[in-house]
């Protein structure tokens, strides 16, 4: 691994990115020298950080990247001192407070001095909102709460609250008045996003840490979480330390950029540099297994190809190639409960998926993807319509009829960590099915089946002997897939497989995927907010809206000449790894936002 030189390590922002003036001095706000952490466990000490050095300017945007395991997170809670009692630190991590005039080593700071800092210089911004906000507290006494805890002053109730009001209001929380005394469950994901920002911003802190702040959002709220914190960047003249494998994101947000791996930094450079002309291998493979639009679509035109041969081999044959599944009019609700009215969550859909095909079905949050995924596997009952899966008819089905048929249809889940059961290891794990469906009578009887589906998914046959919590995600999911096809099925639902992975990770699954799905020629439904990440694989997109498909086709049609609104403004809000490309496709997205969105439904053919 080559080390490179840092780029512009004093680094101010280009371009499009210039600050406002900050009459309190553009100085660093955190200044970090050969930083060394080490975490004390059983086996012996793990040195996460090795001898990291980097500063942040006010008014600046530094993104570390890396991949899982890295040291990228542990780094940046190390400045607000959030290790954990088994951490050992050496190095300096030199903070500023706002308005220059002070400044703390970290390092040598008490738990009470790291108190005062917290909050006041540098705030944090957690990954998932939802663990970050206590669910039985309003999100006004929960921002009222860091007011009174941080800020050194006497405040009343009222006056807390008027504060926590006017925060929620610049963080765009509509009708702040009336939502501060919400509770976090009454918020969208992109709403409690905003107001873990809201609290983390309250006091005004030079530094705010952004741990993987977008991971779990769907790209258009993405897109407007990011809009928000390069509005903090501008007009606050904060600093921003964004924590990210999403490379898209680092293009659309920052200003200089800190590549790390194995706990060092073998690169650093201003953003437009780092993009325009990587240094270190590992930055280049990095952008290498980025997704991008188009990427997969000599694959796709060659499964396209493979199937039409078939479909000549049918027809001269007499007969006509199966479809697997096939929806009419398919309308799902939800019963509404206490006397209140239903949700309609898929309204008259159509579409097909026929034999060897995979079919991309894209949509933010409650469009209804996952719920029609659900139906198909037969685990939540359609409303009306019809839906045919390997001929079976959907609608009123009886379980008994429909279970011989579950051998058909596997399933890949978002998250494998949840989906394993922790007391079993991999092997039984992925035993389950073939022992549920008769096919072997006890883990031991299946384990040559185990053991030739690992290494089918590119997993070493002893990782069968491990639990779940021994694999890293990854392999995780690749032990998924292996459990999915266990019982060879002619269907493979796949509900977000790949959004909790690493770039690199992420694209050697979507690799593996393809590559098995050619030679095994099973159909999908692959499920997903990432058009990128769709395209890879699908034969077929189609985008639903509100329950409602808006448009369907190939990759070709939907992604390179969209016709409606709302796919328009998907296909902009998808950040790309190129921060020229980035900034004009943030000009688009923001010509879009005042376009009408289309709800009317496509038939799919």
């Amino acid at each position: 691994m080559s080390t490179v030189n840092t780029t512009n390590s004093g680094g101010g922002p280009r371009g499009d990115r210039q600050p406002k003036a900050d009459p309190r001095g553009t100085g660093p706000v955190v200044t970090i020298d050969d930083l060394a952490i080490s975490f004390a466990t059983d086996a012996g000490a793990v040195r996460a950080v090795d001898g990291v050095s980097l500063t942040v300017n006010r008014g600046e945007v530094l993104a570390i990247v890396g991949e899982s395991g890295s040291g990228k997170s542990v780094t940046a809670k190390s400045i607000l001192g959030l290790l954990p009692e088994t951490a050992t630190t050496s190095g300096a991590i030199v903070l500023s407070n706002r308005a220059g005039t002070a400044t703390n080593d970290v390092v040598t700071l008490s738990q009470g001095q790291l108190r005062a800092v917290r909050g006041s210089d540098v705030s944090m911004v957690f990954q998932e909102p939802s663990t970050a906000l206590n669910p039985v507290f309003t999100v006004g006494w929960q921002i009222a709460e860091g007011l009174r805890a941080h800020s050194g002053q006497r405040l009343s109730k009222a006056e807390a609250k008027r504060e926590a009001i006017e925060i929620l209001r610049k963080v765009g929380i509509p009708d702040p008045e009336t939502r501060v005394d919400h509770y976090p469950h009454q918020f969208s994901g992109g709403q409690k996003q905003r107001v873990v920002i809201a609290a983390a911003l309250v006091l005004n802190p030079g530094l705010i840490v952004a741990d993987e702040p977008t991971t779990a959002l769907d790209v258009t709220v993405q897109a407007e979480i990011l809009e928000l914190l390069r509005r903090l960047r501008d007009e606050f003249g904060t600093a921003i330390v964004l924590i990210t494998h999403n490379m898209g994101v680092v293009a659309d947000l920052a200003d200089r950029v800190v590549v790390m791996y194995q706990g060092k930094v073998v690169e650093e450079a201003d953003a437009a540099t780092l993009f325009a002309d990587p240094q270190a291998d590992y930055t280049k493979r990095l952008l290498a297994a980025v997704p991008r639009i188009g990427q997969g679509r000599v694959r796709t035109e060659e499964r396209a190809r493979q199937r039409a041969l078939r479909t000549d081999e049918h027809t001269a044959a007499g007969t006509n190639e199966e479809t697997v599944v096939e929806a009419s009019h398919l309308t799902i609700e939800y019963p509404g409960r206490f006397g209140r009215k239903g949700f309609r969550a898929v309204n008259d859909v159509s579409f097909r998926i026929g034999a060897g095909e995979v079919l991309g079905l894209v949509g933010e949050s409650g469009s209804g993807k996952t719920t029609i995924g659900r139906a198909i596997g037969g685990l939540t009952r359609i409303s009306g319509g019809s839906l045919k899966v390997l001929g079976f008819e959907m609608l009123d089905f009886s379980e008994r009829r429909f279970k011989p048929l579950r051998a058909d249809i596997g399933f890949v889940f978002q998250d494998p960590a949840a989906s394993f059961n922790p007391l079993l290891t991999i092997a039984d794990a992925v035993a389950e099915p073939l022992i549920i469906h008769g096919r072997a009578a006890n883990p031991a009887g299946a384990r040559k089946r185990v053991d030739e589906l690992l290494e089918a998914v590119q997993l070493p046959k002893s990782y069968g002997d491990r639990f779940p919590h021994e694999l890293s995600g990854g392999q995780r999911q690749r032990a998924s897939l292996a459990r999915g096809l266990a019982l060879e099925p002619k269907l493979l639902i796949a509900d977000e497989p790949t959004s909790a992975l690493d770039v690199s990770v992420q694209a050697k699954v979507l690799e593996l995927f393809a590559e098995l799905q050619l030679e095994l020629g099973f159909a999908a439904l692959f499920i997903s907010h990432d058009l990128a990440v769709i395209d890879v694989l699908a034969d077929r997109i189609a985008v639903l809206y509100h329950g409602a498909l808006v448009e369907e086709g190939t990759g070709a049609e939907v992604l390179d000449h969209p016709k409606n609104a709302y796919t328009k403004r998907l296909l902009a809000s998808l950040p790309v790894p190129d921060p020229v490309q980035q900034a004009e496709r943030r000009r688009l997205l923001a010509a879009l936002e005042s376009a009408p969105t289309s709800g009317e439904p496509a038939s799919m053919g």
